[in-house]
């Protein structure tokens, strides 16, 4: 597949696009050398959210992170395109592609969390290690009733949608980031996660009417690469619950937890986080 790639100097040094075979314009950056690490954000975040990590571990590897379709800084064009997990997944596995990676390193954070973790499902090839940091979705456990998030988190999303929809920004993202981490986290956020945040608000309606996929002990089985599974010590139980089961299904996995930490680890405690996907992608 080839790809069209151009740099651009209107926004941030550094930021190119890839166009992929389904015509979306990918924005990503690039530094380093050495076998590939790609990464994928979550909720609220773009490319941006990665800078901690490929400004350190570029040293040793080339770091790619991405924007995924309809995060920052899309076009209204892409804007205007169907929103969901599945085009993510397939985007992604177009981008690896688009621009010949080869088997990466894939490592994905929250709702990023659950997209790599498809990606490395449907698309083996293209994945030679998989990194899931608190990553996002409900749980099926066997022999329990079909997996779907707690009605008062069902409650307090549709609250943040309500919000961000009728521009109350601030509180909705508030309300959003709070729930995922620890009270306060919000105003406690460094200004750059802020900024980053609510030129990415206009997503989170979206997302929230697009749940994502359950993690399943069928669906670790497809997951044949060697993972590793990053939680933060004071992470909201969902996430914990989600890294200790794949931890247990996913065959070639190891689990890391990030003393101190809640949701955003990879940035607040970065050194951290970064020693431990670098211990392991260098195996």
């Amino acid at each position: 597949m080839n790809a069209r790639t151009d740099h651009s100097v209107l926004a941030v040094a550094d930021l190119s696009f890839a166009t992929i075979g389904s015509g979306i314009s990918v924005p990503y950056v690039e530094c380093g050398q050495g076998e590939p690490l790609v990464f994928v954000h979550g909720s609220l975040c773009d490319y941006r959210y990665w800078d901690a990590q490929t400004a350190a571990l570029s040293e040793h590897f080339r770091c790619i992170s991405v924007s995924l379709s309809h995060y920052w800084p899309a076009s209204e064009a892409v804007i205007q395109s169907e929103f969901g997990w599945q085009t993510h997944v397939a985007e992604l596995a177009e981008f690896i592609e688009a621009i010949d990676l080869g088997p990466v390193h894939l490592i994905g954070h929250s709702r990023g969390g659950n997209v790599a973790f498809q990606v490395a499902r449907e698309y083996p090839r293209l994945i030679k290690s998989l990194t899931l940091a608190d990553p996002g979705g409900p749980l099926q456990i066997e022999g329990m009733p079909d997996a779907s998030l707690p009605t008062s988190t069902n409650v307090l999303r549709a609250r943040v949608v309500e919000l961000i929809e009728s521009q109350e920004i601030d509180a909705g993202l508030e309300l959003f980031v709070d729930s995922v981490s620890v009270p306060g986290s919000w105003r406690k956020s460094p200004i750059a996660f802020r900024t980053m945040a609510i030129d990415n608000a206009s997503t989170l309606p979206k997302q929230l009417r697009d749940p994502l996929p359950a993690f399943s002990r069928d669906a670790a089985r497809d997951v044949k690469c060697r993972t590793l599974l990053i939680d933060g010590q004071k992470s909201p139980r969902m996430f914990r619950n989600n890294v200790e089961k794949l931890a247990e299904w996913i065959d070639y996995a190891e689990r890391e937890t990030i003393a101190g930490a809640s949701h955003g680890m990879n940035v607040s405690n970065a050194g951290a986080f970064n020693r431990a996907v670098r211990a392991f992608v260098s195996f």
